[in-house]
């Protein structure tokens, strides 16, 4: 049926159209109507559109049900808020460390930043921006630590490439995320990017959760930093 559609839009009986289509006429001819008296082609038309919306529909379905099943199991967990104490937890850093939050809770303050992706185009200018205020950051006695579910290896070369010259924890299954009950954005089809300032006492005093602003995590955790002084 698809090549009956396409014999009717470029006017040919010969199929080799089928190896290299020209793709602005697939388009006008299925969206369009180039052939106003063509009963065929305008049945073969609206057939294509009719699927596609289907198509359309289901997909927009999955998305919703799989964001509310992602909403429904966040829920059932203790999602992390203002005030409540930082949950502990042991990772592997970028270069195959254990990093236990006990070794520097109560030390200094924190900076948690969880991400969705290495060298992703927001990930890569938020974690250079978090680099380029690193001095900022251990004047105001804070360290810097990412969290994604990437690999050590992928951790490695993330940092290596990007002169990173602060702690990435590589958080196989999303379980410190879980743990924090970190939210996933975008119909659920992204890992959320939150931030979580820890004070000294382990408390967390301000949380910043936006996966487009990316470089604002920057800016909000050296506000509240400043602000604790």
């Amino acid at each position: 049926m698809k090549n009956l559609r396409r014999g009717i839009v470029y006017q040919t009986d010969r199929w080799q159209i089928n190896i290299k289509p020209v793709f602005i006429k697939e388009i006008r001819g299925l969206f369009g109507n180039i052939y106003p008296g063509n009963y065929k082609y305008h049945w073969l038309r609206n057939f294509y559109r009719g699927s596609l919306s289907i198509y359309f529909l289901l997909f927009c379905s999955y998305l919703y049900f799989q964001n509310q099943v992602q909403n429904n199991s966040f829920n059932t967990m203790k999602k992390i808020e203002v005030g409540d104490q930082v949950p502990q937890f042991s990772l592997q850093d970028q270069n195959g460390k254990p990093f236990k939050l006990d070794s520097v809770l109560g030390k200094k303050n924190l900076v948690i930043y969880f991400y969705p992706k290495d060298d992703s185009p927001g990930c890569t200018k938020e974690a250079c921006s978090f680099r380029d205020q690193f001095d900022v950051f251990r004047d105001e006695d804070a360290i810097i630590i990412g969290i994604s579910g990437q690999s050590v290896a992928s951790h490695l070369d993330f940092a290596n490439k990007h002169h990173l010259n602060f702690t990435l924890l590589s958080d196989p299954g999303n379980k410190v995320r879980k743990l924090f009950g970190v939210p996933a954005s975008l119909f659920g089809l992204l890992p959320g990017r939150v931030t979580y300032i820890v004070n000294k006492k382990g408390e967390v005093v301000y949380i910043f959760n936006s996966q487009l602003q990316a470089q604002k995590h920057v800016q909000e955790a050296l506000e509240i930093l400043k602000k604790m002084r």
